[in-house]
């Protein structure tokens, strides 16, 4: 009896493995493509993939005899979307004062496996590569690893572990307790002076950090830092930036206000996340120096919609409300002068798998589609350091590719509505497959 159950487990475990990974050779057919790298939709969309990448594009691609075709109809077929900022290991519930308590009663192995619904629901929105931006206890860093094992579904994960911050700042996550409260009455990452900030720099590499994130200002969600107050002296963010730039990691500038985003640019950030209080000074300024810009513009929707529903802190509401008086002007602002703009949301402060609602957003900002899709793919693809592997549907390239409804340089909503995703070759979503099952 021993025997054979063991024989059990080990078919189910080879049937497992095999079901998760790529044909040899599949065809990814449908009636559009979109062709990131010239900002254009081509017809038809033809996409080749084995063992994992692409080996050819376009009608002419050659297929080998006996390879798979997926036939996805009315569709367009693009490059897996990436979103440069999320917050894969928090989502808010419907009591902010819940989750608080939750995060001291929850052991980390809890916290981690809350995270796995969140992963699923983001690759199955579409995408298939994330920059997550902070994380206590390694979670990130760990939810990366599993995923990137197979173990866990979800998208392919550039993970900051703590997010430096100084001393009660925005990131100093233990900011609105009293003193004694908690073991350790600051976060991980805070310090104070360019050599307490270099040591942080190099124990985040030590321990995994792919990226480096720098809250530059207060914030929003905090509980005791105004968000256009900078929190960091110029020397400060100059030794962070040095440090992290010398591990060859790049480094996330959190910045609301003017003079802290200031500052950070000037430091050599490669990127300004959120930017909402920024100057017209500012914005020239990222224009100059070629940071890139990742403006966030639906999470502030998302929190919205928590405020209006009485789910957060009346201090965030108060904050909140100031912060979104100016945000769509300095988004505008940074599209007329040609700011690099990389595609991020910011989800974890809202419902994951909700991210591309922020295509529409750019849209009503001044960008065309197809510019706004090249946020979420080349350029975040160039700003994350991965565009040798991803963000354009080229020979050689990884097989991340999604296909959504229709055309959506004509309607840019339809990013909504994916129903087809594959990562490194594996479908992971094929929602026309389901349907041609059910059918009698």
């Amino acid at each position: 009896m021993r025997r054979a159950l063991l024989f059990g487990s080990l078919l189910w475990s080879l049937s497992s493995a095999s079901a998760a990974e790529p044909a040899r050779v599949q065809v990814l057919k449908a009636a559009r493509l979109f062709d990131a790298k010239a900002g254009k939709v081509v017809t038809p969309g033809v996409v080749v993939v084995s063992e994992g990448r692409v080996v050819g594009v376009g009608p002419k691609a050659p297929v080998p005899e006996g390879a798979s075709v997926v036939d996805l109809g009315d569709a367009t077929l693009l490059p897996g979307f990436m979103d440069a900022h999320t917050h894969m290991t928090v989502e808010p519930g419907p009591d902010w004062r819940k989750d608080l308590i939750d995060g001291f009663q929850r052991t980390i192995p809890e916290q981690t496996l809350d995270t796995l619904p969140w992963a699923r629901a983001t690759l199955m929105a579409g995408f298939t590569t994330v920059r997550n931006l902070g994380a206590e206890d390694f979670i990130d860093v760990g939810l990366r690893n599993a995923t990137a094992r197979g173990i866990v579904v979800g998208p392919r994960i550039l993970a900051a572990t703590s997010s430096l911050s100084s001393t009660g700042g925005h990131c100093d996550y233990g900011n609105s307790f009293r003193k004694g409260l908690l073991a350790e009455d600051a976060s991980r990452g805070v310090a104070d002076g360019p050599d307490a900030l270099r040591a942080k720099v190099r124990e985040n590499v030590k321990y995994g950090a792919d990226v480096i994130k720098v809250c530059a200002t207060g914030g929003v969600m905090s509980l005791n830092a105004d968000p256009d107050a900078p929190q960091f002296t110029q020397a400060e963010l100059d030794a962070v930036v040095d440090e992290a730039h010398a591990h060859r990691r790049k480094v996330a500038a959190h910045a609301h206000g003017a003079e802290g985003a200031k500052r950070a640019i000037r430091a050599g950030v490669d990127s300004i996340e959120h930017g909402t209080l920024m100057d017209d000074e500012g914005v020239a300024l990222m224009k100059q120096k070629g940071t890139w810009y990742v403006p966030t513009a639906f999470a502030f929707f998302g929190i919205k919609e928590l405020a209006d529903q009485g789910k957060l802190p009346p201090d965030t509401v108060a904050k909140l409300r100031a912060v979104d008086r100016r945000r769509e002007h300095v988004l505008r602002k940074a599209i007329s002068l040609g700011v690099r703009i990389a595609f991020g949301t910011d989800a974890g402060v809202f419902a994951h798998g909700r991210n591309a609602e922020e295509f529409a957003l750019l849209v009503q900002a001044g960008l065309t589609p197809a510019e706004a899709l090249r946020t979420a793919t080349v350029n975040t693809a160039e700003l994350l350091g991965v565009s040798d592997k991803l963000g354009t549907l080229e020979q050689g390239k990884l097989a991340d590719v999604v296909a959504v409804p229709g055309n959506p340089l004509q309607d840019i909503r339809v990013t909504q509505k994916v129903f087809f995703v594959m990562k490194e070759g594996v479908i992971h979503r094929d929602d026309t497959a389901a349907t041609s099952r059910a059918a009698p």
